[in-house]
């Protein structure tokens, strides 16, 4: 089976590769490596497991990719972070509009199964809690988030549009709060910017006053969602969401995290950013019941394997063999 994965340089498009590549896959790597890292692919491309192509989706595809026939296309290319969305909002923009559109004419051309990464955001700060498929959000189109919100909330109509028209066979994920291996030390999101500062000694850094939620799924359970949407034939068109169900407060995780490390300087308060999300939580009734998942891996677990990882992220980067957010 031959397999693209745009953006698979990334957090989760790494993982995603790598699991794909342990299955026997033919994987295919499109990336133009703004957020993404060669870094988290290099024992895969040493060994001729997968094929990078550095390539900028908004752009026409490259012969390399474009010749291929592949059966399935996994749309992950998007920067995810405030970091990477905020530094990038024109390209975070074209690469969840001009760039869906560029794989879906793939996927179009090939009969291949297309799946969309769409996120959590595109419910903004909800209203209903907590948040079904049907709900259809609350989202500030032109506020400091829209790039990304309104980015993937376009790639959702284009997915289901080129489905409707053009009968390709389309899926959509609404992912959550995604942590573990593979993040980078800048990406800016709450489990990484907890887990670096608390080891590095630094105050963990809360917005807001620790009482607003989210909902933690570790990247292995996330990436067999991911994977398990994809090869369902019943959720053609359809927009399911994944993510863990068990929700805490901002605080909360900080304590753990501290906990875990064994050491730090407690929490700094600073004021929530502008349409930062009070609560969320999915409701996954529709992943259990049509995919057979739930996430399994439990938080403790989950974060001590990802404290461990950036452990050894910050060794490496302070013996000069790691790159910051802005350097790759």
């Amino acid at each position: 089976m031959r397999v693209l994965v745009a953006g698979g340089a990334g957090f989760l498009g790494s993982n995603l590769v790598r699991a794909l590549a342990e299955q026997g896959r033919e994987v295919t790597i499109i990336d133009n490596l703004g957020t993404g890292r060669r870094r988290n692919l290099e024992d895969l491309l040493e060994h001729g497991a997968v094929m990078l192509v550095e390539a900028d989706l908004a752009e026409p595809l490259p012969d390399a990719v474009a010749r291929i026939r592949f059966d399935r296309v996994y749309h992950l290319a998007s920067p995810a972070s405030p970091v990477g969305y905020g530094r990038r909002p024109i390209a975070t923009l074209l690469v969840n509009s001009v760039g869906t559109r560029n794989l879906l004419e793939l996927a179009a051309a090939c009969g291949a199964r297309f799946l969309l990464a769409s996120t959590s955001e595109a419910y903004g700060d909800p209203l209903v809690h907590p948040q079904p498929e049907t709900y259809w959000g609350n989202v500030n189109p032109v506020g400091p988030r829209s790039c990304y919100d309104e980015g993937k909330r376009f790639a959702e109509s284009l997915t289901v549009n080129y489905g409707w028209s053009r009968g390709v066979d389309v899926r959509i994920a609404r992912i959550f709060n995604t942590y573990g291996p593979g993040s980078d030390v800048d990406d800016g999101r709450l489990v990484p910017n907890f887990c670096v500062q608390a080891l590095r000694g630094e105050r963990l850094t809360i917005y807001g006053d620790g009482s607003q939620t989210r909902s933690l799924c570790y990247v292995d359970d996330l990436i067999e969602g991911l994977q398990r949407l994809m090869e369902c034939h019943e959720v053609r068109g359809e927009v399911v969401n994944l993510g863990s169900t068990e929700e805490l407060r901002v605080g909360e995780i900080a304590e753990r995290i501290l906990h875990i490390v064994g050491r730090g300087l407690g929490v700094e308060y600073r004021p929530l950013p502008a349409d930062d999300p009070v609560q969320r939580r999915p409701d996954i009734a529709k992943a259990e019941r049509i995919l057979g998942w739930a996430p399994g891996t439990g938080l403790d677990e989950g974060l001590g394997r990802t404290v461990d990882y950036f452990r050894r992220e910050l060794a490496a980067l302070q013996a000069g063999a790691v790159g910051t957010l802005d350097a790759v």
